[in-house]
């Protein structure tokens, strides 16, 4: 197996050829942060690459596995690379927030998610770029490269982990971590082409920062398989004292739950979501699409559009105030930023939209009790070109920005858990991706029916032409 092709190798897949010993983990370390350096400069995938360590814990993990009596006793991915988001904090590297002031800020702690994934094995490559605050869709913050699509660079990569999804999508990494407070998991996996898993509220811990945005972002898996996607949400998930938040485990892995077969199940599906009428033709064809794939395969389908109204205000308000919450001074804030830190309300008018954002909530999950899933877009259009909003006022970025990720806040606001994945590409080789929403807590039922999709989709995507080399 050559380079590339080890490059685009499912990670489930190089863990198991590391313990059969047909590649080591500083051999393939090695191949990876090559990628990095040749298509990072074009990419924008990476703020920080962390060749040094990376190269130095692969040297650790390839003697260990020399030594190894028995390879099938290491940690499940074992001597694999990986990324975090730069919201997340790794020991040792920086951590800015997409805040170019913050280059220098070096935390001496890893959150509990880069705990968990650094103890079932892997390797941090380096901090993935995120829009600023990871406030906005797409990922272009001021003294940063911007995060691009590998399937045609002049579009976004998406955001807020546009970077952690070009990185994956270009083979620069086989999966990654991300968060998703509004669609910042989703969004990116749709434009890239990628499966993203946005998991229940409480099942994966934001310790030891907690939470200040009630409970609305998640950290989450990206990936390129269902089966990588849910191996890496098994390693994200648990519990972690004093986390507001928790479920219980699952009853089987979700990786297990790859492996079943779906029962049938009613689905819900919609082109768009109330009030928003208006979806692009490749993204109603693609939803209509995989209704009718989901119908073959024995599932029932009804159309039932939901609307998400009475949530825009209150959500709108809860997610601006999450900028004036962070502390950051406007001398190291983007304009846009800046103008979301202006609108910051009063405490009060936090609480009464918290209020108003939970009854929304109460009444979107009794929607399942009709329903098992429901099936939408990811957004309402396909992905935008790098600077494309640049120029307008900020009110008008906030209209458009509403208007395309107009599908994802409202299970945010529910802490319904989704699968994202690929299902089409447009006429620019861009990725067209769905959403697979729960019920909830329940990841395992999500997982079962999009592992049947992949299985069974005679769509599938080759490795974009801009990094096939």
């Amino acid at each position: 197996m050559n380079s590339l092709d080890l490059a685009f190798t499912p990670a489930l897949d190089l863990a198991q050829l590391i313990r059969n010993r047909s590649i080591s983990p500083l051999e393939l370390t090695q191949i990876y942060l090559k990628r990095i350096e040749k298509h990072n400069p074009q990419l924008g995938s990476f703020f920080h690459v962390a060749t040094d360590t990376a190269i130095q814990e692969a040297k650790e993990k390839t003697e260990q596995l020399i030594n190894t009596s028995d390879p099938n006793d290491l940690l499940p991915f074992f001597g694999v690379p990986s990324a975090i988001k730069d919201l997340n904090a790794v020991a040792g590297m920086p951590l800015t927030y997409g805040v170019a002031a913050l280059n220098n800020n070096i935390p001496s702690y890893d959150d509990g998610v880069t705990t968990r994934m650094k103890k079932a094995g892997f390797i941090v490559l380096g901090k993935t770029a995120t829009s600023q605050l990871g406030s906005f869709p797409y990922t272009e913050p001021p003294g940063f490269l911007p995060a691009r699509n590998p399937w045609h660079l002049d579009y976004t990569a998406g955001g807020s982990s546009g970077g952690a999804a070009a990185a994956v999508a270009a083979g620069l990494c086989p999966v990654s971590q991300g968060s998703d407070g509004g669609g910042s998991l989703r969004g990116p996996a749709s434009c890239c082409g990628l499966v993203a898993i946005k998991p229940a509220r409480g099942r994966v811990s934001n310790a030891p920062v907690g939470d200040y945005q009630s409970g609305i972002s998640s950290n989450g898996p990206l990936a390129r398989t269902v089966a990588d996607a849910a191996a890496l949400l098994d390693v994200m998930s648990g519990y972690i004292p004093g986390d507001p938040y928790w479920l219980p485990s699952p009853e089987i892995s979700f990786l297990e739950a790859t492996k079943q077969v779906s029962p049938r199940l009613k689905i819900a599906f919609c082109d768009h979501i109330l009030p928003f009428t208006q979806s692009e033709e490749i993204v109603k064809e693609t939803v209509e699409k995989t209704a009718k794939l989901l119908e073959s395969l024995g599932h029932s389908l009804e159309v039932n559009c939901l609307s998400v109204e009475a949530l825009i205000e209150p959500f709108m308000k809860i997610w601006q105030s999450g900028i004036e919450a962070s502390g950051m001074p406007s001398t190291m804030l983007s304009p846009l930023n800046n103008w979301f830190k202006e609108q910051s309300i009063s405490a009060g008018e936090y609480l009464q939209a918290v209020h108003e954002m939970q009854v929304f909530s109460r009444r979107l999950v009794s929607f399942f009790d009709q329903f098992d899933v429901l099936l939408l877009p990811v957004y309402l259009h396909q992905p935008i070109k790098v600077g494309q909003w640049v120029d307008l006022s900020p009110q008008e970025t906030l209209d458009k920005i509403i208007n395309w990720i107009a599908p994802c806040p409202a299970f945010n606001a529910s802490g319904l858990p989704v699968i994202t994945l690929p299902m089409a590409q447009d006429k620019n080789g861009l990725p067209v991706g769905i959403q697979l929403v729960g019920k909830p807590a329940d990841e395992l039922t999500l997982i079962r029916l999009a592992s049947q999709l992949e299985k069974n989709n005679q769509f599938s995507l080759s490795i974009p032409s801009s990094v096939n080399h």
